[in-house]
């Protein structure tokens, strides 16, 4: 596909991203709205890892369109109708929309992923216990435990347990509560992963293309998605306590490169 933009002219709104700014923009609205009448939108359609109780199949996409404050919505917007609008002139409507929703599910496919192999130790520990519950597998868990959130928990019933071998059955039902109550801790929401991807598709369809940081500084796009996607990579492997998704972010910018290299390969863009 041609990337210049169509005999139709430049659309500084086009009507993918006008959508997509809409639909954002209705959810935002709809989740504090919701909320003073009880209703959580973030547990119901932020994205939670497979396995917890709150997941639902739907949260891959809906997570996309949920945001927990104005700033994350207003950023995220700016940039989905500063990079977005130029790049659905490109690649057509169709192809936009199905670009940011693959690198929006590869962001959730990416953070999960991550996510999965650090609570794994833990997972596999509380399953143990589950499965056989016994004071040697809670012994196990109680030895060889890594996570911060059963520290406390998990050392007072293990005291309990060795003067009280009795309270077993109670403390199988405490920890399948701990364990549901862990794993739906774990929520993604907002449009950032496709964000990020639409920010590589720019870096690499317009690499020589001026970006003004704080509207002052110029650097080009294509230096610009280098240094951005190396902080990003720098503080999720630091694993900062920030409460951002490093790397959703960078599952975007991965999902975004396969599909632009596939696209490419085919040249059809």
């Amino acid at each position: 596909m041609d990337n210049s933009i169509n005999s139709g002219g430049f659309s500084l709104m086009p009507p993918v991203v006008k959508n997509l700014l809409i639909i954002n923009g209705i959810f935002y609205l709809a989740t504090f709205l919701l909320a003073q009448r009880g209703i959580d939108l973030v547990s119901l359609f932020g994205m939670h890892i497979i396995g917890a109780t709150d997941f639902k199949p739907w949260q891959i996409i809906t997570y996309m369109f949920v945001h927990g404050s104005f700033g994350h919505i207003f950023f995220n917007m700016f940039a989905l109708w500063m990079f977005g609008a130029v790049i659905e002139n490109s690649l057509g409507s169709r192809r936009f929309l199905f670009y940011y929703l693959v690198t929006g599910i590869g962001a959730a496919i990416i953070h999960y992923t991550i996510i999965y192999f650090q609570i794994h130790p833990t997972s596999l520990l509380i399953n143990q216990f589950l499965d056989h519950p016994s004071l040697e597998t809670y012994r196990l868990w109680a030895e060889n435990n890594t996570a911060p959130e059963f520290k406390t928990m998990v050392a007072q019933n293990w005291a309990h347990l060795q003067y009280n071998p009795d309270s077993l059955v109670e403390l199988i039902n405490i920890t399948f509560t701990a364990r549901n109550n862990y794993l739906n801790g774990f929520v993604i929401i907002g449009a950032s992963g496709s964000v990020f991807g639409l920010l590589l598709a720019f870096g690499m369809m317009f690499p020589n293309s001026k970006i003004y940081i704080y509207f002052l500084l110029p650097i080009k796009a294509k230096w610009f998605v280098v240094i951005y996607g190396a902080i990003e990579l720098v503080y999720g492997v630091a694993g900062t306590a920030d409460g951002i998704g490093h790397f959703a972010h960078l599952g975007g910018m991965l999902f975004g490169f396969i599909l632009l290299m596939i696209w490419r390969k085919k040249r059809e863009i």
